[in-house]
């Protein structure tokens, strides 16, 4: 089978359809036409079937495209595996990061990568896990870091620390006027959180769920998790958030912690790399960086 073919596939397979899939690649579909022709004959099997105005892969397609993805990686990391092979510490690594690692994590982690290796370059991209982890797998992001979820093939995950997340409320908050706060006593008062789907949301209100007490009621939502601090501050609401905004020097230091053990989530902080995919001796030392930094500062 030809590499080309397969790339050519992969794309092909995406899309499911001949022509959007001719100019994603600049190729005329005759052309992507005789590469389908050339993989079924090689295959021994037809790759697509018709459906309306577009085409789907057969069990034989599905079968390829999960074979032609692994390939296009591994000609990948042997590429930059051979490249890298006495260069040291150079490159591109790319790094996919949870926003509560990025804001406390990335910025000393970068600085020190950058400060021993001045050559190696760094993309972000700053999302959730579930957002995160197809880039992972198809080979978009060479590292994730964010928090531990259930574990999949394919994948190798490095612990880096323990992440607590609390209620907390600006210093004011009548909510502190009660020496001793319950679970049932939060409800009288509303909330600023991330929208539902969001883990320490979905914990939150499954958390009420459980003690058979109305879900909080939240006025404001936010899907920028780095936002919370200052709109609790700013709107006098309850939020949910990181110990680590609570700490002196950060965002969240005029916010206090609402002290309920009920209410208090435990999450693990894990690096995560494709077990098969080649790691670099820059993504190698990001590795490292992150293990030292979370050591001192996450755990501090």
């Amino acid at each position: 089978m030809d590499l080309r073919d397969l790339q050519y596939f992969e794309v092909i397979a995406e899309l499911e359809h001949m022509g959007r899939a001719a100019e994603r690649l600049h190729r005329t579909q005759p052309a992507l036409t005789s590469c389908v022709r050339r993989l079924e004959e090689a295959c021994g099997a037809a790759l697509f079937e018709k459906t309306g105005r577009g085409i789907r892969l057969t069990a034989a397609g599905h079968a390829l495209r999960r074979w032609a993805q692994r390939t296009r990686l591994d000609v990948e990391s042997a590429r930059r595996e051979i490249g890298d092979i006495g260069r040291g510490l150079v490159g591109h690594v790319k790094l996919g990061i949870v926003p509560t690692a990025a804001q406390f994590l990335l910025p000393p982690v970068a600085r020190d990568l950058i400060a021993e290796a001045p050559d190696v370059t760094l993309r972000t991209h700053v999302a959730l896990v579930d957002a995160l982890t197809p880039l992972l797998r198809a080979g978009d992001i060479d590292l994730m870091v964010g928090t531990e979820g259930a574990r999949e093939p394919g994948f190798v995950a490095q612990m880096l620390a323990e992440d607590t997340i609390v209620v907390a409320a600006h210093a004011g908050h009548p909510v502190f006027d009660k020496p001793r706060p319950a679970l049932k006593d939060l409800a009288q008062w509303r909330w600023v959180l991330q929208t539902p789907g969001a883990p320490t949301r979905d914990w939150l209100d499954q958390t009420f769920d459980r003690h058979n007490l109305p879900r909080p009621v939240v006025q404001v939502e936010s899907t920028m998790l780095l936002m919370l601090p200052t709109l609790i501050g700013e709107t006098g609401l309850l939020s949910f958030i990181s110990r680590l905004h609570l700490q002196a020097g950060r965002a969240g230091a005029g916010l206090r912690e609402v002290e309920l053990p009920a209410l208090t989530m435990r999450r693990r902080l894990v690096a995560t790399w494709r077990d098969s995919g080649y790691v670099s001796p820059a993504t190698q030392r990001l590795i490292d960086l992150l293990v030292r930094h979370t050591a001192h500062q996450m755990l501090a």
